[in-house]
């Protein structure tokens, strides 16, 4: 039978083929999964002194692999420098300062979590290990002696967190988080973060204050969210707070606790115009002694004026010594959280001379207020009332405190007004008055600050008639 020359060919090439592959392997091994692995000494000593405090670990690999490089000590205690890492097949350097993952002595009891330390005094084994995603593997070992001198861990003895539960939203009430941190030893570093779902890490800044960056002793950080630095707090929800005390070789501890944030965020609110086109609108009615407040006396509120068009467009307003001048405007909460309010309420009437004070509403760090102020006042907006009526407010009681607190909710709209007896005629006269809505201890923002100016004169009716009889 006669063989096809092509079949011949086929077969010559394939032969040639093996015979090739055989000679290559003969002449060219597959090379060592790890080529070369050691540390560039003999010995380190740890100490932070800037000498012999670290030795080189050099290595090469052939072929990609995951590597482990560990330490046994003489007890036959092991300890992991790098453990399952991936790596390619290159050369690699890793520096070494006698750090390796947490652990814990012999009836040792710590608090937190040790994240790195120095491994005790003595002899140890390294030993790496490395093996491909085929299934071989190769090792490498060697001796080193290490030599630390003595020291302690970074201790945090007191880590609290308090509120546990905080709403960043300027009201108040539960804005700020404190967290104090005892450290028992001077540290490098002493860092603290709240961390969300993501794992993403949001620094808290430590309050300023006599103890260096550090230094043994109390610590204390102040957490608001980021609301005073005029960006929105993150989102409601519970989160993770992060404290991580390292000291100057590389040990680190690591606390961590909840915080669960509620009706976080920036509150937002103005006076807006009325109906009537105006800001404010004032108006005169005369005085009746039903209406007299004081801090031991609280008179009849006055009635909700109606739109007073006959005045709203005058820029001077006569008011007889004596009688009431009277305002009314509304407050819009256009913000995402409710805005914390406190008394007196609309409709209560102040006497010239009187302040807010001294019906014993005192200011409150948080609260909303609208305030009448004008050219010859003693203080600033002396003329204060809650922003809206109790129908419209929502009462939230605060376990904490034991305080019941009002807000206005959110995208909601309430009218305000009251009244001022106006019994002084000030040298200054005709002068301005003005509404501002004035968030007490945050701010006055431009926009609410010298709302609907207007001229008031004052006259005295019993002067005006002996001129007359004159």
């Amino acid at each position: 039978m006669r063989v096809h020359s092509g079949w011949l060919l086929l077969a010559a090439v394939f032969g040639a083929a093996i015979v090739l592959a055989a000679g290559s392997l003969l002449l060219s091994p597959p090379l060592p999964l790890i080529m070369y692995a050691g540390f560039d000494r003999d010995s380190i000593s740890p100490d932070a002194d800037g000498e012999n405090d670290i030795a080189v670990f050099e290595y090469r690999l052939s072929r990609p692999a995951t590597v482990d490089i560990s330490l046994t000590g003489d007890g036959g205690k092991t300890f992991f420098f790098r453990e399952t890492q991936a790596r390619e097949a290159e050369e690699f350097s890793v520096l070494f300062s006698g750090i390796v993952d947490g652990f814990l002595l012999d009836g040792e009891a710590v608090v937190g979590h040790v994240e790195r330390r120095l491994l005790p005094r003595g002899t140890y084994t390294w030993k790496l290990n490395a093996r491909t995603d085929s299934g071989e593997d190769a090792s490498a070992d060697g001796r080193l002696d290490i030599q630390p001198g003595d020291f302690p861990l970074p201790s945090m003895s007191t880590f609290t967190v308090s509120p546990s539960v905080f709403s960043p939203n300027q009201d108040g009430v539960d804005d700020r988080v404190q967290i104090n941190i005892y450290l028992e030893t001077n540290v490098e570093s002493l860092d603290v973060y709240l961390v969300d779902s993501a794992g993403v890490r949001i620094p808290i800044s430590a309050r300023v204050e006599e103890r260096n960056y550090g230094e043994a002793g109390r610590h204390r950080f102040d957490y608001e969210g980021g609301i005073d630095l005029g960006v929105d707090p993150p989102p409601d929800g519970a989160y993770q707070v992060l404290a991580l005390a390292q000291d100057a070789v590389g040990q680190r501890i690591r606390q961590e606790t909840t915080l669960t944030i509620e009706t976080g965020g920036k509150p937002y609110a103005e006076i807006s115009p009325q109906a009537i086109g105006v800001d404010v609108a004032f108006d005169v009615q005369p005085y009746e002694d039903r209406y007299f407040t004081s801090r031991y006396h609280a008179g009849e509120l006055l009635q909700k004026p109606e739109d007073s068009e006959s005045l709203a467009y005058s820029q001077l307003i006569t008011i007889p010594k004596g009688e009431m001048l009277v305002f009314r405007l509304t407050v819009e909460n256009y913000g995402d959280v409710p805005i914390r309010t406190s008394g007196p309420p609309p409709g209560t009437v102040y006497q010239q001379e009187q302040q807010a004070a001294t019906l014993g509403m005192f200011d409150e760090s948080g609260a909303w207020r609208i305030g009448i102020q004008c050219s010859t006042s003693q203080a600033s907006y002396p003329y204060r009332w809650a922003i809206a009526a109790a129908d419209k407010l929502v009462e939230v009681f605060d376990k904490a405190s034991g305080n019941t607190y009002s807000y206005l909710p959110s995208r909601e709209r309430a009218v305000v007004w009251g009244a001022i007896r106006m019994t002084t005629i000030e040298a200054r006269n005709p002068q301005n008055c003005w509404a501002g809505l004035i968030h007490e201890d945050v701010a006055i923002s431009l926009r609410n600050n010298h709302v609907g100016v207007r001229s008031i004169m004052m006259v005295d009716p019993g002067e005006s008639a002996a001129n007359l009889d004159g």
